[in-house]
This record gives C-alpha cells, structure tokens and sequence, in this order.
C-alpha cells in the first residue's frame, strides 16, 4: 500500500520546514509570477518591434509613387530580410521597364517622326508651286509611306506578341520551299546589290508553323544581312533537322557583330551604330520580332558573328509531330 499522502495548508505552528501559503509566501509568488511576466512582456516586445519595424518600413516604401522606385535596407536574414531583398529586386526590375519604356516612345516617336515630316514638307513645297508633282516625287512620297506602313506594322505585331494575341495557323512545311520563297522575294535585291544568294537544304526536312510568319522571320533575318554584307559578299541559306529541333540558319559574310553588342541585338529600336539612320539600319525592330514570332512557334533564335568574316542567325524549332505520326 502506499503511505498515506498528507497536505499542510498554512501551518505555521510545525516545524517542518515545507511550503506553505502564508501571506509572506503568497507575495513571492505572485512577485515572481509578475516579474517572468514582464520578462515575458519585455522580450516579446524586443522581437515584435525588431519585426514588424522592417515590415512597416516596406509598407511606407509600397506606398511610396511608383516612379520613385525607393529601396529598403536588408538588415536580417531570416524571412524578412528574404522578402525586402525581393521587394528590392521587384523595384530594379520596375525601374528597368520604366526605362525601357521611356526609350521606346522615344523611339517610336523618331521613327514616325522622320517619314511624316518628308511628307508633309513634300507636301507643302508641292502645294506652294515649288515643286512639281511628277512621277519622281510622288514615287519618293510613296516610299516614305511604306515606311512608315512597316514601322507600324512590326509595332503592331509587338504589341500582338506582347499580349499573347499572335495568331498562328500551323501547317507541315518543307523548309527547301520556304527559303526558295524567300530567296526568290530578295533575288532581285542580290543582283542588283552583286552578293551571292545560295540555298543549301535537304529535300526531306520538314517543319510545323505558319508558312506567312516563318517567310516573315526568314525575310527579316535576310534583310538585316543585306544591310551588312558588301558587294562581292554571300548569304546562305540552309537547313537542317536533327533529333529534336529543325534548324533553319542565315548565314552571311558580312561586317560582323561585336561580342559586346550580341547580347542587345533583339532588343527593340536597338543599333549597333547610333549615328546609322534609318535607310541604312531598318527601323530597328526586325530582329526583335524575330525572337517573338520564333517564341510563338516554340523555338529559340541565336546569333554568333566573327567580325569581319562571317555572322550566323538559327532559329531552332520543334520537330514537326505531324510527320513523326506520318512515319508510325
């Protein structure tokens, strides 16, 4: 059996020296019970306000106009400091588009700018009698408002990218048909410029897009290496299929690339010499829709240039599934 289990409430009488709840007790316990209390109070308070200081001073900066782009100090490592070091990334990114943002208004405005003020001085010495109206003029105006009709064009089809609206109607190509298209379109250009224009395809290969976009992507990748290939120079066209990918490339023995501008060509309204005008360096966005229709087909587009001796664009693009079904 176990002994019997005794409770002493308060008796100050025995000599035993066990607790008890006398007045004097009572006081220590509840001194002792207020002073963890406030320990408890002060060190919660301590973290509290070493948390939310950093949280409150993110919220002042989200607060804060957004063309102001302020940043936050990252003072711990913990999950608040994570989440400052991304809102600081967040806001350099922010800045970045609102920079490049700025820069294509400009752009865009510069580019429209400069056919609608030869038009419309065109125009004004025409209506003034100081000019004829003869084939010579009215053929210059025409070509002004084609350029102007392409710059809007390619921002359109940007803007269609951008927005994920581009349309795409896909059909099983040949690729010895498509460039054969688009050798034939430039042809003329070749002889009249003296550069050699050479296609090199297998017959078999074979790709899944849109016939009208990929003679756009094409095209806009042979005219860029018109513009810097010489006369006596070539382009190639080729093509080739491998495991995964189809692999269309441009290949021209042109002036070249250097490797500090490669990282920027498909940027839009971007040139590698500032002081090239318009007629001689496009409008500055073919390549960057280039990279967004192959994007839409699934691919990837890149550049490699030796200076001086050779420049090459591939598209890689998805094996067509059509004629892997075709075979089986």
């Amino acid at each position: 059996m176990a002994p019997v289990a005794e409770l002493y409430l308060g008796d100050v009488s025995r000599s035993d020296p066990r607790f008890d709840l006398s007045t004097a007790n009572k006081i220590k316990v509840i001194g002792v019970t207020g002073l963890i209390l406030a320990l408890t109070i002060a060190i919660t308070s301590v973290v509290a306000v070493r948390l939310v200081r950093p949280l409150r001073v993110l919220a002042a900066a989200a607060q804060r106009p957004a063309d102001q782009h302020i940043r936050v100090p990252v003072t711990t490592r913990d999950e608040t400091g994570y989440l400052a070091a991304a809102f600081n990334e967040f806001t350099a990114r922010r800045e970045r588009l609102e920079e490049q943002r700025k820069a294509m208004v400009s752009d865009i405005a510069h580019e429209l700018r400069t056919p609608l003020t030869n038009i419309r001085g065109w125009l004004e010495v025409t209506r003034d009698g100081i000019a004829e109206p003869d084939p010579e003029l009215l053929a210059g105006l025409h070509e002004e408002a084609l350029l102007l009709q392409r710059v809007v064009d390619d921002l359109q089809d940007l803007a269609a990218a951008d927005a994920g609206t581009l349309k795409l109607h896909r059909e099983l190509l040949s690729a010895g048909e498509l460039l054969s298209h688009v050798a034939a379109a430039h042809g003329a250009q070749a002889e009249a410029s003296g550069i050699t224009l050479l296609k090199q395809v297998p017959d078999d290969v074979q790709l899944e897009a849109d016939p009208v976009r990929m003679r756009q992507i094409v095209g806009n990748l042979v005219s860029n290496a018109f513009r810097h290939t010489s006369a006596g120079g070539t382009i190639t066209l080729t093509a080739e299929q491998t495991d995964d990918h189809v692999l269309l490339a441009v290949r021209d023995t042109g002036s070249g690339i250097a490797p500090e501008d490669l990282p920027h060509i498909f940027d839009r309204f971007w040139r590698a010499e500032k002081s090239r005008s318009r007629r001689t360096g496009g409008s500055g966005l073919g390549l960057a829709i280039v990279r967004h229709l192959v994007t839409a087909h699934g691919g990837t587009v890149t550049a490699t240039s030796d200076p001086g001796v050779e420049t090459v664009f591939t598209l890689h693009l998805p094996k067509p599934r059509r004629a892997e079904r075709h075979r089986a």
